[in-house]
Parts: C-alpha cells; sequence; structure tokens
C-alpha cells in the first residue's frame, strides 16, 4: 500500500494499543514500514515490558497465571504490579498521551465543551446514587433478554474497583465510559489518572480470565432512541460470547456510540 494515512497509523498504536505487525497487516505493509512511520513523528517503538502491557489491555497476550486459583497475597502483588507498570512509563510516552488528548479536546467548540462539562457532572453524580441512565437502561434490557446483571459490583478483582455492569453467568465485565474517561475534561492531570484506573482496571480483569466489553459513550443525553441503538451494538456481543466463550487473546472489546 503506497498510501498510508499517517496520522491513522499513530492514533492506532498510541491509543488503541495495536502493534507494529497488527498495522501493517492492516494496512498491507511491512511492520518497518510503520515503525518509520512512529519514529519520523517522534514515537520510538514499545519497551517490552510496555508491550505487554498493551497486548494484555487489548486482549492479545496470554497472561502466564490466567485460569489458576491464586492466593490474597498473589493478587495484591498483581495489583501493584499493574499499577508499577504505568508509574514506570517513561515521561513522554504520558506527555505524548496527554498531548493526543488534549488535540482532540482543543478541536470542540467551547459551547460543546461546556455542555460535556456538565453532561459529565450530572452523571458522576447520578452514577454515585444509582448508576448512569445508560447503564440502568443497558441493564434493563439485558434482563428483559434473560441475562443475570449486577449493578457497580464491588470486590471483584484487588483494589477499590466497582464494576458497572456485571454479567456472571458470562463472566463479562461492561464499562460504559463518559467523555471524562478520554478527554481533558477536568485537566489533564485528572485525565492521567482516570486513563491509568481504566488500564489497570482492563489488566486485572483480564489476569482473572473475565471478558471486558469497553463503550465510549459520547451522547448529551439518554433517550429511547439512544437505548436502543446502546442494546444495538451490545447484544451481538453479548449472544456471541454466550455462544462460545471468547480466547484469551479476543477478551478484550471496544465499541462506540454516539448521538
Amino acid at each position: 500500500m503506497s498510501n498510508i494515512d499517517e496520522s491513522y497509523v499513530i492514533d492506532e498504536y498510541l491509543n488503541n494499543n495495536k502493534s507494529t505487525i497488527q498495522l501493517a497487516k492492516e494496512l498491507d505493509t511491512y511492520p518497518n514500514k510503520i515503525k518509520r512511520i512512529l519514529q519520523k513523528h517522534g514515537h520510538g517503538r514499545r519497551s517490552r515490558s510496555e508491550g505487554q502491557i498493551a497486548a494484555l489491555e487489548a486482549g492479545r497476550a496470554k497472561h502466564p497465571t490466567l485460569g489458576k486459583e491464586r492466593t490474597k497475597e498473589e493478587k495484591i502483588s498483581i495489583s501493584k504490579g499493574v499499577e508499577k507498570n504505568w508509574d514506570n512509563m517513561p515521561k513522554d510516552k504520558r506527555k505524548q498521551i496527554s498531548a493526543d488528548a488534549k488535540k482532540r479536546w482543543d478541536k470542540i467548540p467551547p459551547t460543546k465543551k461546556r455542555e460535556m462539562q456538565e453532561m459529565a457532572g450530572r452523571a458522576l453524580r447520578q452514577a454515585s446514587i444509582d448508576g448512569s441512565k445508560a447503564e440502568k437502561s443497558l441493564k434493563e434490557k439485558l434482563e428483559e433478554n434473560g441475562y443475570t446483571v449486577v449493578l457497580h459490583k464491588k470486590n471483584l478483582i484487588p483494589g477499590q474497583y466497582e464494576i458497572d455492569l456485571f454479567l456472571p453467568e458470562l463472566k463479562t465485565i461492561i464499562e460504559i465510559d463518559g467523555p471524562q474517561h478520554f478527554l481533558p475534561i477536568w485537566g489533564e492531570d485528572k485525565l492521567q489518572q482516570v486513563i491509568k484506573s481504566d488500564e489497570t482496571k482492563n489488566g486485572l480483569l483480564l489476569s482473572h480470565g473475565y471478558c471486558v466489553i469497553r463503550i465510549k459513550y459520547i451522547c448529551k443525553n439518554m433517550t429511547l432512541s439512544l437505548g436502543g441503538k446502546l442494546w444495538e451494538i451490545v447484544k451481538p456481543c453479548v449472544e456471541k460470547i454466550e455462544k462460545k466463550f471468547p480466547s484469551k487473546q479476543k477478551r478484550f472489546i471496544e465499541l462506540e456510540i454516539t448521538k
């Protein structure tokens, strides 16, 4: 492939954790060409440990202890290890993640930014009481179709993590991420904290054998129409998992819903 969208390569590599090999296959080119594009724009290759983290988060990696019973001490050790990987991430990598988020944020008109900040604030307050409208809408749809759903499940993995929607019979997690998970609505420092928490949470869930569905939710209000749209994109994923639990490399699923 002669013409490659370099911005797409950078975005997929940095934000979606795709490997140079994956991108090369997708774009019908060679891994070395992908590496040269990254280097051209100042993005070095991931270290081995960073590559393992990215692969784990994307559901490609095989965790060495997946499926094994662990002691409480081992679980605590895993939690600390995943968090340490983020803490040890090179400053330039963190800086790049922040810069990419800022670029996306800067492209949004001021009035839209204010709307998103207000929406995020309302959603967080509501979610702290009884779950977001999107979570409740999806929970209702799942239960109508015969699935057991636990809202805001705690103590499933080490750490103070709360699960948006837990389907115990399918060993599946559904996380609905509002704009504060991928845009600096509350500032760049807060975004870094959220990204770290999300990545640690993903890693722990995958390493404990769960299937993770993360939904990027970019909508102002939950309406009946949006509730139906949300169910339409989740339904086939859940049905596929129910029919056959995914292999280790396919247990991380990313979806997106916009107005």
